[in-house]
């Protein structure tokens, strides 16, 4: 079914607007790191400022260095058969999101997501002029992407269908064996897919990421999306990049160059030191919100609060489900705007599956302790009844407010 996007971008910056307001706040809703830019990153950054790197524009496309070292990872690490001049190097993941959508999507083309899903994507798709079509995807199966849900919703106008595994919002990984499935619909049917792999080193308990582009007969047909903010801890330094056919990369350049020329010049210095140097940091990072997983997890255990984590779920999100199915907008109306609250997890409320995410990228080992005891104080461990439907507060119809990631 076509799907009108939702404005759930503003919705987020809405409350993180009004959790600004408010004293002894916890986010557990925003995934971005608070672990410090590993420092290899940060000397490469300098030595590039007192060369004079800064006064230098790269070309649009991207630094050569970065674009190859990017090329080099994804041939090593992900088994892609790309080379230099596939990529385009962005300012953030969501610009080549952006710029993917303007350069892909012809008015009423149809683009398939499963869903619960990243918002941001609701307007891309909307700017560019597509359609957006949602797969279901649902708890008891780990929030796989069923294939044969996927067949379902093709028609003779789907031109793409994106993947985004590991999952934001849900953490879920999709199988190989529905990755397999997957390509032989994309070859049937002439689908472009999008692979959106930005969390594809956080996953554990054995779990490993596998690229669909690698897979036999795929590199033509896959576009896949990825950057440093999540790796890396870079989130403020905005480089992202996609990974394409060289065709496709030379026409969505010159959408870039039209935006903002080329992504910073220091920041792509930076992002090449990152790969090109010591990876130890990022299973260090790996192992950090590993301890913050299980934390949180006992936390909840702690106070009787169920939440998704079966195989394959192991990434950075967990979903608690009876903290909505008790109190509805409730809670977030609560935890937002009392100040003896201490806990707000304001990212994803999905009303039709009454679940709230939280992360722990930036959440430290005391604070997922405060705001678990915030929620088990709030809600008590034995309430048995959930509540009549409560209607949608106020700051959360408020318009406004722009993505950002």
């Amino acid at each position: 079914m076509t799907h009108k996007p939702t404005n759930g971008t503003a919705i987020r910056y809405n409350l993180m607007d009004l959790a600004a307001t408010l004293p002894d706040v916890i986010s557990l809703g925003r995934g971005d790191p608070d672990l410090a830019t590993p420092a290899h990153i940060l000397v490469a950054a300098k030595d590039a400022a007192h060369r004079g790197e800064g006064a230098r524009l790269t070309p649009p496309a991207g630094l050569p260095e970065l674009r190859q070292a990017i090329a080099d990872k994804l041939h090593r690490d992900n088994h892609l058969p790309v080379e230099a001049e596939n990529i385009l190097v962005t300012t953030g993941g969501q610009e080549a999101m952006f710029l993917l959508m303007q350069a892909l999507l012809d008015p009423g083309d149809e683009i398939l997501v499963p869903d619960p899903r990243y918002t941001s994507y609701d307007q891309a798709v909307a700017m560019a002029g597509g359609q957006l079509t949602l797969i279901p995807t649902a708890e008891h199966s780990a929030f796989d992407l069923d294939a044969d849900a996927v067949a379902r919703c093709i028609t003779s106008r789907t031109k793409a269908l994106l993947l985004v595994t590991p999952s934001n919002p849900t953490a879920g990984i999709i199988t190989e064996a529905n990755l397999r499935r997957i390509t032989d619909l994309a070859h049937q049917h002439n689908l472009i897919i999008i692979a959106d792999e930005i969390y594809e080193q956080f996953v554990f308990d054995g779990w490993r990421h596998l690229s669909i582009g690698s897979l036999p007969g795929m590199a033509e047909r896959t576009f896949t999306l990825n950057g440093f903010s999540k790796t890396y801890a870079m989130t403020g330094w905005r480089v992202g990049y996609l990974a394409a056919p060289v065709d496709f990369i030379q026409a969505t350049t010159r959408f870039k160059e039209i935006t903002n020329l080329t992504a910073p010049t220091i920041s792509q210095w930076a992002a090449t030191a990152a790969l090109t140097g010591p990876q130890d940091c990022v299973a260090d990072m790996r192992a950090t919100y590993d301890e913050r997983r299980q934390l949180a997890k006992h936390a909840l255990d702690d106070m009787d609060v169920s939440y998704s984590d079966r195989p394959p779920r192991r990434v950075l999100y967990l979903c608690q489900r009876p903290l909505v199915w008790l109190l509805g907008h409730r809670i977030l109306l609560s935890l937002a705007s009392r100040e003896s609250c201490h806990a707000l997890s304001r990212h994803w409320l999905w009303r039709g599956l009454g679940r709230l995410r939280s992360h722990f990228t930036s959440a430290t080992e005391a604070e997922i302790v405060g705001s678990v005891g915030a929620h088990e104080k709030r809600i008590g461990k034995n309430v048995s009844d959930p509540p009549s439907p409560s209607p949608t507060p106020r700051f959360l119809r408020r318009g406004g407010g722009q993505g950002g990631g």
